[in-house]
């Protein structure tokens, strides 16, 4: 189930909020200017590939396109079989920002966004139907967690893709990784 956990800098260990109401989380995420949207999921065959899974959603792509600018969108899957997991994990794991709005929609699976706000940080254990798209400049991180399965949809304004800027902050190391905040939510 899709939650929010906030959690103090100074006392990372426990959460002070923990919700699973999506429209409480998305109340309390716009206050950063995260947008954060459920839209309905296609029935798509197990093996649809990436053409097939933009083809079905085209007309949210392209809402989103238009009124945001994105000028590109692609898929994004992973599996536990994947043999760079690992490092695929490590990648989005320190803190960064982008340049640009980072959008996802899950399409099926789920991950786990941290976003910093000042000294709170907030935790989106993301699902299948939920839309998130995180405004540049905002101090982030992503656990796909060790075995991860998701399919999601991106969009960029930039055309090369994904393009971090680390912050070289420690703080992604001192918050409760996938393993224990979606065990929780589970």
């Amino acid at each position: 189930m899709t939650t929010l956990s906030i959690f103090d800098q100074s006392a990372p260990e426990t959460p002070r909020v923990v919700t699973e109401d999506a429209g409480k989380i998305a109340s309390l995420l716009a206050e950063h200017g995260v947008r954060f949207e459920q839209w309905s999921t296609r029935d798509l065959p197990a093996d649809a590939s990436s053409d097939d899974i933009l083809e079905a959603y085209a007309g949210e792509i392209q809402a989103l396109k238009d009124e945001c600018g994105f000028q590109a969108a692609d898929v994004i899957s992973l599996n536990p079989d994947n043999p760079q997991k690992e490092a695929f994990r490590n990648k989005f794991l320190n803190e960064h920002v982008h340049s640009e709005d980072e959008v996802r929609f899950f399409v099926r699976g789920q991950g786990l966004f941290y976003l910093h706000f000042g000294d709170q940080i907030y935790a989106v254990l993301c699902q299948k139907n939920d839309l998130i798209s995180v405004p540049d400049g905002t101090r982030h991180w992503f656990d796909m967690g060790p075995e991860p399965a998701f399919t999601c949809i991106r969009l960029f304004t930039n055309p090369e893709g994904w393009v971090a800027e680390f912050t070289g902050e420690d703080i992604a190391s001192r918050l409760p990784r996938y393993e224990r905040l979606a065990g929780a939510a589970g």
